[in-house]
């Protein structure tokens, strides 16, 4: 049977990816987007099978009604991506807080809008998946990717609660974290650069020019990302993460290794820190 699957952020990048894949496979895609010009052509391929709508996921009623449309016309929600979400350079200080709240609404409260939103349906169907779209710096962060990281980490921290909370319905959820990916995230106008202050140039200097550099550059093939997202979300039992390219899995493996061997180092000093309570011959004494 057919599954239907909710791709947020559809319209380019790898929700563009992942909808192309699904389509090749017989099934039914709802692609989100703020404007959906660019899924006429998925549309008219599989008209049966393709819809594309309009919304902000930041706005709660475009999400309400975008779930509703999905359970009017498919009846279901079979695999929920959450892929809607964009890039931020910039010192921490040089962040303002509107700048943080922009990219936590969409990277990390839109996720979770659209995740409650469209969870009462999956919950009464006993089965479906949730992919929440991360990245290698929802595990790690540098200099210059500070909010960015933030809304990944919060991401990553909320989503691994719960897929304990859904499991028992018979939902799963996966994280995946790309590294480079051959996508538009780091295109002119799509990654946000904040404004540079003198004091961090030479610190954050690199990160805005390894930013700009990459666009166009990055080994990451997204067709093949959405082949292996699929794969792995349809195991019976698919990693809770799931990194995408060598460079995310060399990235988070050596960043794993450095804060074990940081644990370790200072586990005697992490340790001393319990209660003295005298025992109870000491106290009658």
């Amino acid at each position: 049977m057919a599954q239907t699957w909710f791709i947020t952020g559809a319209s380019s990048g790898f929700g563009r990816a992942i909808a192309e894949y699904v389509v090749t496979q017989g099934d039914n895609v709802v692609g989100i987007a703020r404007r959906t010009e660019s899924l006429q052509d998925l549309v008219a391929q599989a008209p049966d099978r393709v819809v594309a709508i309009a919304a902000d996921v930041t706005e709660v009623e475009d999400v309400e009604n975008a779930v509703q449309a999905v359970a009017d016309r498919f009846s279901r929600i079979d695999v929920l991506v959450n892929n809607a979400g964009f890039g931020m350079v910039g010192a921490v200080e040089e962040t303002s807080d509107a700048s943080l709240r922009r990219v936590m609404e969409t990277n990390f409260f839109a996720a979770m809008t659209v995740t409650r939103t469209a969870l009462p349906l999956m919950r009464r169907q006993r089965t479906g998946a949730i992919v929440m779209m991360s990245s290698m710096g929802g595990q790690m962060s540098f200099a210059g990717f500070g909010a960015y990281s933030a809304s990944k980490f919060a991401l990553e921290g909320a989503s691994e609660a719960l897929a304990q909370e859904i499991a028992p319905f018979g939902l799963k959820l996966m994280i995946v974290e790309p590294g480079a990916f051959r996508t538009n995230f780091a295109a002119p106008g799509t990654m946000v650069h904040l404004p540079e202050t003198e004091a961090y140039q030479s610190i954050v200097g690199p990160t805005r020019r390894f930013a700009y550099s990459m666009h166009g550059a990055q080994n990451g093939d997204p067709a093949k990302a959405a082949r292996a997202i699929a794969t792995a979300i349809a195991a019976d039992t698919p990693p809770l993460r799931l990194a995408l390219g060598s460079d995310a899995i060399d990235c988070v493996r050596d960043h794993a290794s450095d804060v074990l061997a940081e644990m370790s180092h200072w586990a005697r000093v992490g340790r001393d820190v319990s209660l003295e309570i005298p025992n109870e011959q000491e106290t009658a004494a």
